[in-house]
Formats: structure tokens, sequence, C-alpha cells
């Protein structure tokens, strides 16, 4: 499948464990939803069926530009300077389009991402 902005990329998504099932993705993720599908309004219900269509989320810290010759130098320890400030907002993408932006934070010795503010589509 092509990619294109007005089609989702979901024959290649799939995590090597398989997809969660939508309880435990939207309990894992913190959302205050809570509970089961049962639990939701019918509207929400609804969409039932593409709760387990898995997406590609991915958070951006910032990013560079260099030379093969420059890459090809980095080793271990190496440190790439990035197109953003420490503490300004990071861009959070769901299957490669801007979504929202948050800030990294860090959950039982792990790294996560808090979204702080939703990027609206201008899309029709």
């Amino acid at each position: 499948m092509a990619n294109n902005d007005n089609n989702l990329e979901l024959d290649s998504l799939e995590s090597p464990e398989g997809p969660m099932a939508p309880e435990a993705q939207m309990g894992s993720m913190g959302s205050g939803m809570g509970g089961s599908v049962q639990d939701l309004p019918s509207s929400a219900r609804e969409l039932e069926a593409v709760y387990d269509i898995p997406v590609r989320v991915s958070a951006v810290l910032g990013k560079a530009t260099m030379p093969v010759s420059d890459l090809l130098k980095l080793g271990r320890g190496a440190v790439i300077e990035l197109d953003r400030k420490v503490g300004e907002a990071i861009d959070i993408y769901v299957n490669n389009r801007l979504v929202a932006r948050g800030e990294v934070v860090v959950v039982e010795e792990r790294l996560g991402v808090t979204m702080t503010e939703i990027i609206k589509s201008d899309r029709s």
C-alpha cells in the first residue's frame, strides 16, 4: 500500500506481540477512560470495530541533518545536536501524521510522553 496522507498503512504495523485488546490499550495509556467497551457511550461503541487496528506512534525529540561522511565518523558516545532546545515540546506522530505535541516524562523507570497540545488537521 502506498504511503499517502489519505491512507493508513495497516499491513505492516502489527507489533511482534500482536495487537493489544482495546481495554488494555486504553487502560495503559492513562487516558482516564478505564472500564470496558460496554461502559462507553453508544457513539463510541459504534467504533468498536476499529479498536484493534494497530497504529504506529512516534515521539520525535528533534531532528538533525548531516552528510553521510560525518555520520560514518560517529562512534559510541557521540553527541548529535538536534534542532530543539531543552524543555521544548516534542512532536507526536500517528502513522507519520503530526497529531500532538507533548513533554517527556518518566513513568516507573520508563520514558513516556504527556500530550500537552492536540494539533487540529485541516483535512476535509
